[in-house]
Order: C-alpha cells, then structure tokens, then sequence
C-alpha cells in the first residue's frame, strides 16, 4: 500500500461525503475539497504521526492543508529517522 492509499484510509473516517474521495489526488484540499472541519483535521494529524510512527510539529501542521503538503510532511519525518 503506498502512502497516498494508506492517507485515504486515515482520512476516510472523517469525510462527510466519502464520493469526494474518488477524486482524491495531490491537489486535493483536506477542508474545502473533502469538507474536514478544522478539529477533524487534528484528529488526522495524530492518526498520520501514529501511522507513520513520526511527530509533526506545530510548522508543519499548519501546512498539512491538502494532500501533497501531507504526504510532503510524512517524507520529511521519516527520512529523520
């Protein structure tokens, strides 16, 4: 499973309408594409550090907004380890 399909299986759980997943590619915005509120998306972020066994930090939290910032973020911090 590559890490676009491991961050839909994270996300999946919070997107109101799952039909917007279909479409989803790097451009895709985690709020006014897939309509995840702001609190869901902290929600994601803890998933994605325990996924992927990492620690994000506040910066890059704030970057994580759509789907190539995340993936992005997650190559980042593994490649620290």
């Amino acid at each position: 499973m590559n890490q676009i399909e491991q961050l839909t299986e994270i996300i999946k759980p919070y997107v109101p309408n799952p039909e917007r997943l279909k479409n989803l590619n790097p451009d895709t915005d985690f709020i006014k594409d897939l309509e995840i509120n702001s609190a869901n998306l902290v929600d994601i972020i803890l998933d994605i550090e325990e996924k992927f066994e990492i620690n994000i930090d506040n910066e890059g939290m704030e970057k994580m907004l759509n789907v190539k910032a995340a993936l992005a973020i997650i190559d980042q911090e593994l490649a620290k380890k």
